[in-house]
């Protein structure tokens, strides 16, 4: 049975299904600690199969899935600024965080690289190229994970997931590109790093007046187009775009910080918290929907017998264990708390996906086996999916409602 066959009623059903399918997982994440996304992913494995016994064969493009990836990524960083409160307490999170990200990050890149170049007898950068994404903690999975936590653990995540997302961009759009260690590529990664943050106030307060000033109802959406537009333009100038969709949410949600008296006159905070409320609830169920559907689509695209090979098994296991074990001597070292259950919350998941199928031809490795990556992504899930339930047995936290609405 070919797919041209389904008539356009069956697919808006199949398509609803999977909606109300991903709230239920959400409902069952709540009470269970198990990732929503894994769910969704799992879903995903087990559709291919039962499609296949039905005979209808088809294939998603992997474009669809990256479009996907690109919008929900987007959309996460947006709502991940909007969560975060900036205060007195929160310079020290910030620094722990971006920390944590970029060396725990800068470990496990070598470490698995070395793994993929002992391996496969694949040359150095090639190997450092495969590692990257692999080491990129995955923000669609670890940010909707976390309303048991308390606030602290909770900001710590959030900050680190996000930016290891940012950074991990920033380092293989360095990487990938022509002559990476010259001295006018680095001069260049600088000085767009500035022309972001530059980019970043003067996109945030035409934002705020479009928002805040147009009389026409729909402003979200455009908004969000507006965003979407300069994060792609940024990728195609290798601006680090997605720092510019970070500071415009942190600034819609610490408005009241600004002390800078000609901008709070032209944007007043109530004004401002108004704008902040309707973009979280927007956000929040838009990147829900599309979460849903990259997660779903993955999951149908991942061959299920590549798992099953015992070199994917031995490789992607020793990957894992490597990453654990730098996560663990980093924070043991420098985190100076209980590192539990933040030890866990290390899932790879969209980023490391877009990032794998961005690899110029010139630097893909044919011996690498993409079961790898499907391993290591399932595994880093299962691993935070039984850290959150232990901790939860352990600790007998009962985080109030809210706290889980906001996951």
């Amino acid at each position: 049975m070919d797919i041209t066959y389904l008539n356009s009623s069956l697919i808006i059903i199949i398509l609803c299904s999977v909606v109300i399918l991903s709230y239920f997982f959400s409902l069952v994440s709540l009470k269970t600690r198990i990732p929503s996304v894994l769910l969704l992913l799992i879903s995903g494995i087990i559709i291919k199969q039962v499609v296949g016994e039905m005979g209808i064969h088809f294939e998603f493009p992997a474009t669809v899935i990256e479009l996907l990836g690109t919008v929900g990524l987007i959309m996460i960083i947006l709502e991940a600024g909007l969560d975060l409160k900036l205060g007195k307490g929160s310079k020290v999170i910030v620094r722990k965080s971006v920390l944590s990200a970029f060396m725990i990050m800068l470990v496990s890149v070598f470490a698995v690289a070395f793994i993929i170049k002992w391996w496969l007898g694949e040359p150095l950068l090639n190997s450092v190229v495969y590692a990257l994404p692999l080491s990129v903690i995955s923000g669609a999975i670890v940010i909707p994970s976390l309303g048991h936590l308390s606030s602290d653990k909770r900001d710590f995540l959030v900050y680190e997931a996000s930016f290891s997302d940012i950074i991990g961009i920033l380092f293989f759009n360095y990487i990938v590109a022509e002559h990476a260690l010259s001295v006018f590529n680095i001069s260049m990664f600088l000085v767009n790093l500035l022309l972001a943050l530059v980019a970043s106030l003067v996109v945030t307060i035409f934002l705020f007046y479009l928002i805040t000033r147009s009389k026409v109802n729909v402003k979200f959406f455009l908004s969000f187009a507006i965003l979407v537009l300069l994060y792609v333009t940024g990728k195609l100038v290798n601006l680090p775009s997605l720092i510019i969709i970070l500071a415009f949410g942190l600034m819609v949600s610490n408005w009241g910080l600004i002390k800078f008296e000609r901008l709070t006159h032209l944007f007043p905070h109530d004004q401002i918290e108004g704008v902040r409320e309707m973009l979280h609830s927007i956000t929040a169920e838009s990147s829900f929907l599309i979460r849903t559907f990259f997660f779903v689509l993955f999951g149908y695209s991942i061959d299920i017998t590549l798992l099953l090979n015992g070199e994917v098994i031995l490789a992607g296991s020793a990957i894992v264990l490597v990453m654990l074990g730098a996560r663990y001597l980093y924070l043991r070292t420098f985190l100076k708390s209980n590192i539990y259950p933040e030890l866990y919350y290390m899932p790879r998941g969209l980023i490391t996906i877009l990032l794998f199928y961005k690899i110029p031809a010139g630097l893909q490795l044919s011996s690498f086996n993409e079961g790898i990556l499907f391993f290591v992504i399932l595994a880093t899930g299962l691993i935070m999916m039984f850290g959150a339930m232990f901790y939860k047995q352990e600790q007998g936290i009962h985080a109030p409602d809210e706290l889980y609405e906001q996951g």
